[in-house]
């Protein structure tokens, strides 16, 4: 949360930055290694701007005269990354609008003064207007040259005197890292370098743990933060300058961690805030680290991987976030996604931040993910919503106090045992899930558990049954479908057929006391305008007794039809990064 004395000494060393006269010219450019979208490049041409979840047409000359429907909205104007869209489109009148919006910024922002000017959108924006220097100064006159040479150099200024200001993690990376990329590239900059890139190892040592994870517990911020330090790395050996220790070190922990996180179709698990990673971006940044090598063994930041044949499944096995890395923390402790393939099949509901308050709280509870919840209740609560730089929300208070899981397997199977702790305060009830995963992928077996242990459990649970009646302790087990999968229930209500794009079709059925219902359901991605409609599996039944168990299976009833195709990408996906 920025306080009103950070928002002040942002305004201060902005205004005082903007009236310097740094050295204006390059000393050296990165190559640029932003991945743009063509398609996106079109549509800001075309005066349709999609940013965060919102979409605003405008016909106005200038990006700058659209009115910012959200503060992530604002900041992704301000920060620039679109220019990536621009430059992969490339034609003359995506050059023309990435050098008139460039110097429309400067002439109204340039002063020091508008919503761009906090340490890591400015080191965003730094990246990009070096990355894609050409692109804004080919066929420019002398003079807007040395407007953009010195408003690089005052932003640089401001990033060196501000960069601490901002949140630790990924917002200090972003500003580091800009910071860096200035001091490499412009001339009477190079004094910025070294300060820096101490700066960036000592936060390498304190944000990247043993295991190659941040404290957000968000796969795609991780992939966010790997991507920079690799560009930094990069960036400092083309200058002849050997990255840090810590640096070099922080970037081979992540890449097996980051191999961990990502299911058989190449995407991230969407958990604690993230997505699946911009396409294309997973793959360059394990590429262009250099760092060889499988997934890690054991824990990745907390998920646990099971991965046989064609079928991946990640499952949090972990405490969400506590503390200032909680603010895009879920309540989705033992939660699992199932990957077939190049198909996503069983998924969560993902972040629904960009969709306003309402679905920014709804896609953070226990309901919008692939886990057993007693019913109205997560298994981590949030607070109340706080008013933070990008919007309100809410830190996650309360959490389970002790989560297990342990890989278990045979010659036939592998698999995870997992429990957690978080229903006992109110209702005495620990929740173990049992998942085994065939050793050819084609079947998964799983058994979800609630029980009542000791004494104090059990009358704990006594006292929740008084609660709620003779109907017991309501529970849903859900499976968030992802929507390209079609869906039906047959006709006695017992199974549940599930048919993939690819031709496959997977079938789940259950066993225990428990009804099987095929419900709506919703698929939160970021850039676009609206939630996608899907589908999900429940299984409904209430907790009666010390113990209440339902198994449950997911078994592939027929194959896809592979081509040559399907093979060769296979194969591909197979070779060493």
């Amino acid at each position: 949360m920025t306080s009103r004395r950070t928002r002040w000494l942002n305004r201060w060393h902005a205004r005082r930055a903007a009236r310097a006269k740094p050295a204006t010219g390059f000393t050296s450019k990165p190559e640029p290694r932003t991945i743009g979208s063509f398609a996106k490049g079109k549509q800001m041409v075309a005066g349709n701007f999609l940013f965060a979840g919102h979409l605003v047409q405008s016909p106005a000359d200038s990006i700058w005269a659209i009115t910012p429907p959200s503060d992530d909205f604002e900041a992704a104007l301000q920060g620039f990354g679109w220019m990536d869209d621009l430059a992969a489109l490339g034609d003359r009148d995506a050059k023309a609008r990435a050098q008139f919006w460039t110097m429309d910024w400067i002439d109204r922002f340039g002063r020091g003064t508008g919503p761009g000017w906090v340490p890591d959108v400015a080191g965003r924006r730094l990246i990009r207007w070096i990355n894609h220097a050409f692109l804004i100064l080919n066929g420019q006159d002398s003079d807007a040259s040395l407007r953009f040479h010195r408003s690089l150099g005052q932003q640089a200024i401001f990033l060196s005197k501000r960069w601490q200001g901002t949140s630790p993690g990924l917002p200090r990376f972003e500003a580091l890292t800009g910071l860096i990329y200035a001091g490499l590239s412009l001339s009477g900059m190079e004094h910025l370098t070294e300060p820096a890139t101490q700066a960036l190892a000592r936060e390498c040592d304190r944000q990247i743990d043993a295991a190659g994870g941040i404290p957000t517990r968000n796969p795609e911020e991780l992939l966010e933060v790997f991507t920079l330090l690799n560009w930094a790395a990069l960036a400092l050996r083309e200058s002849e300058i050997t990255p840090k220790p810590a640096h070099q070190s922080a970037i081979e922990r992540i890449a097996p961690t980051l191999r961990a996180l990502r299911h058989a179709d190449g995407g991230l698990a969407r958990f604690h805030g993230g997505g699946r990673g911009a396409e294309g971006r997973l793959d360059q940044a394990l590429a262009t680290s250099g760092v060889r090598g499988g997934p890690t063994d054991g824990p990745a930041m907390g998920f646990a991987r099971l991965s046989a044949g064609r079928t991946s499944i990640i499952v949090d096995a972990d405490k969400p976030p506590l503390g200032p890395a909680s603010w895009n923390a879920h309540a989705s402790t033992l939660a699992l996604e199932v990957t077939s393939g190049r198909r996503p099949l069983i998924v969560n509901c993902g972040s629904g931040r960009q969709f306003g308050e309402d679905w920014g709280k709804a896609g953070r509870a226990t309901p919008s993910h692939s886990v057993l919840g007693l019913t109205g209740v997560s298994s981590s609560r949030l607070g109340e919503m706080e008013a933070t730089p990008y919007g309100p929300r809410a830190r996650m208070v309360e959490v389970p106090n002790e989560v297990e899981a342990r890989r278990i397997g045979d010659a036939d199977m592998i698999g995870l045992v997992s429990g957690h702790d978080g229903y006992q305060p109110r209702f005495g009830l620990a929740y173990i899930r049992r998942l085994e995963l065939a050793v050819d992928g084609r079947t998964i077996a799983g058994e979800e558990t609630l029980a009542a242990v000791s004494e104090s459990e059990q009358a704990t649970f006594g006292r929740a049954l008084e609660r709620e009646g003779e109907k017991g302790v309501p529970f849903n087990i859900r499976f968030h479908l992802h929507p390209d999968v079609d869906a039906t229930i047959d006709l006695g209500g017992t199974a549940v057929s599930m048919a993939l794009k690819s031709g496959e079709i997977w079938v789940f059925r259950y066993d225990g006391a428990a009804k099987l219902s095929l419900e709506p359901s919703v698929y939160l991605e970021k850039n676009r305008l609206k939630p996608r409609a899907s589908k999900q599996v429940v299984l409904s039944g209430a907790a009666i007794d010390y113990a209440t168990r339902i198994r449950w299976s997911l078994a592939k009833a027929q194959d896809t039809p592979i081509g040559v195709r399907d093979l060769v990408r296979d194969e591909v996906d197979e070779l060493p990064d």
